[in-house]
């Protein structure tokens, strides 16, 4: 781990802010004729790319076809996914695995086919398509790119690193659009420090934990997306957060996901008198994709009192279970749940960040020499709701298109490094509170899940909207007057995404995908987007 010592520039041809798929595939594209900066807000591991159970989709069995996959992506999404960036990731997506396996990730072969990946199936797929490395895919694929990232002498890994803000032109109060670079909190010392690239990559995740129950990890708060929209970026979608439909329920089982693939292999949902519930929701019933599911647990959970429903696998032999999921047949054991016996009990939980910061196909944003790949942000390939097992194809499709960008931009001579401004702590002092960041966390965080979750009305967004307005004035006081920490940053940016998620949310007068509203019960004819634009920057000059 790098650390920095001195508060010198530091001066890279790319700079890439998170250590996601979608980072790392970027990073270790770029070193090949790069230095290539990583930064990591605590260690290169600890991502929610790591956290993915399921998979990754993509048309490899003989009677699949691509029209099917982007069929099922266009039906999942509701209407609203743009069909060139779904024809874009799916037609790359045999592609990223191949070259997934060519750097030697390990995914599950069939037994009866030796050399062919075994193939499963999830909620909304009408073929089996998902290529996995048993239930922990993305953990196997991250261990491989962290050591290929760690071994490349053109990467330079900054973990317990955080951005602050990014430098742009309209942060410099200066002609022009473009992103020079970033600066960054060295966590541990608590330094500021100055990162210059010609070339900027926000791929940071989403924003899951802006609600109180959450699948992702601890990093999961929203902070390229907050960062890109006041450096200009516009957002879209940010009204669609999944909620993943069975995410355990124990008072121990700190956010962990039972995979979309327990369903896809037969696994049944219960009310606890045994009753099977989904049929009647849907003809699709435990099938069906991730929105439909998770209103129709929520609807069950409030109309019976109850704090979770079940999932049944114990159908299937306990030597199945243990080949296909054996990292959540030993969590739940270590529960004293046996899943080969005992149904798993189950809620909803915030899972993915459907929309993000507007992009083209090779991420570039609305910022001259600044991207955002992975979670960060809106291609337009999830639309209303994500199909499971697109958003890792997506990370590594993207990836590749913006390193084919940036290479794009080569030239032959190499362009000298921007003199930056340093970061100022002349006018700030040690926070004497602290206790006003783990409040305010908390109360954001609960009114979130109550008023802007898995089902809204006009007047709760208006609760939140009014909260939010609160919390924001509370927080930039406090940011204005005491030096940065991680923790001031992260409520600050989920604040912020906070604020895009409700503001999308009272800009749609429907239902659609992930967005029910009780005011708005129906679905519009014609699927829009949302477009959320940052204000212009004061045009007078800084003092």
């Amino acid at each position: 781990m790098k650390s920095l010592a001195s508060l010198a520039q530091r001066n890279f041809d790319v700079l890439i802010i998170g250590s996601g798929l979608a980072g790392l595939t970027a990073a270790l594209l770029l070193a090949r004729g790069r230095r290539v900066a990583v930064l990591t807000k605590r260690e290169l591991s600890d991502g929610a790319s790591g956290w993915a159970q399921g998979g990754m989709a993509a048309v490899l069995a003989e009677g699949d076809t691509l029209e099917q996959h982007v069929n099922d992506t266009l039906i999942a999404g509701a209407g609203l996914c743009d069909l060139a960036a779904t024809r874009s990731v799916i037609e790359g997506a045999p592609k990223a695995i191949a070259w997934l396996r060519t750097l030697g990730v390990a995914f599950s072969e069939d037994r009866a086919h030796p050399g062919e990946l075994h193939l499963t199936r999830e909620g909304g797929h009408s073929q089996r398509r998902i290529a996995h490395a048993a239930d922990a895919t993305g953990a196997v694929v991250q261990r491989t790119l962290i050591e290929q990232v760690r071994s490349s002498p053109n990467i330079t890994v900054f973990e317990c690193h955080m951005l602050v803000d990014l430098i742009t032109d309209r942060q410099l109060r200066r002609a022009g659009n473009q992103c020079h670079g970033a600066h960054v909190l060295d966590v541990n010392s608590g330094a500021v420090a100055t990162f210059s690239a010609a070339h900027t990559i926000v791929a940071t995740g989403g924003a899951g934990k802006v609600y109180l129950y959450s699948t992702n990890p601890d990093t999961a708060t929203g902070d390229g997306i907050a960062a890109a929209w006041r450096a200009g970026c516009r957002v879209s979608n940010m009204e669609f957060i999944q909620f993943h439909p069975t995410c355990l329920y124990h008072p121990y089982a700190k956010s962990f996901l039972i995979s979309e693939a327990v369903r896809g292999e037969g696994g049944r949902l219960l009310l606890p008198d045994g009753t099977r519930f989904m049929p009647v929701h849907d003809a699709r019933a435990e099938l069906a994709p991730r929105d439909v599911v998770a209103r129709a647990i929520d609807f069950e959970m409030k109309k019976h009192g109850l704090d979770c429903v079940y999932l049944d696998i114990s159908h299937q032999s306990p030597a199945f279970l243990h080949e296909h999921f054996p990292n959540i047949l030993q969590r739940c054991l270590e529960l004293g749940i046996d899943i080969t016996t005992q149904p798993i009990p189950v809620v909803p939980a915030a899972h993915y960040t459907c929309g993000g910061v507007l992009t083209d196909l090779a991420g570039r944003t609305d910022v001259a020499n600044l991207y955002a790949i992975g979670e960060t942000a809106c291609t337009g390939l999830h639309g209303a709701n994500r199909l499971a097992s697109n958003s890792l194809v997506e990370c590594v499709v993207l990836a590749r298109a913006t390193f084919e960008a940036i290479e794009a931009t080569k030239t032959s001579e190499p362009s000298l490094a921007m003199a930056l401004p340093a970061w100022d702590e002349s006018r700030v002092t040690d926070a004497d509170e602290a206790v006003v960041i783990s409040h305010n966390w908390d109360e954001l965080r609960r009114f979130m899940w109550n008023y802007v979750g898995i089902v809204r009305t006009t007047k709760r967004l208006e609760r939140a909207a009014h909260r939010i307005a609160l919390l924001r004035s509370e927080i930039q006081e406090f940011y204005a007057h005491f030096r940065v920490s991680r923790d001031l940053l992260e409520l600050r940016n989920l604040v912020q995404v906070a604020d895009l998620i409700v503001r999308s949310a009272q800009g749609r007068h429907e239902s659609r995908g992930l967005h029910f509203s009780r005011d708005y019960p129906q679905t519009n004819a014609v699927a829009l987007p949302t477009v959320l634009v940052p204000a212009a920057p004061d045009p007078s000059p800084p003092t």
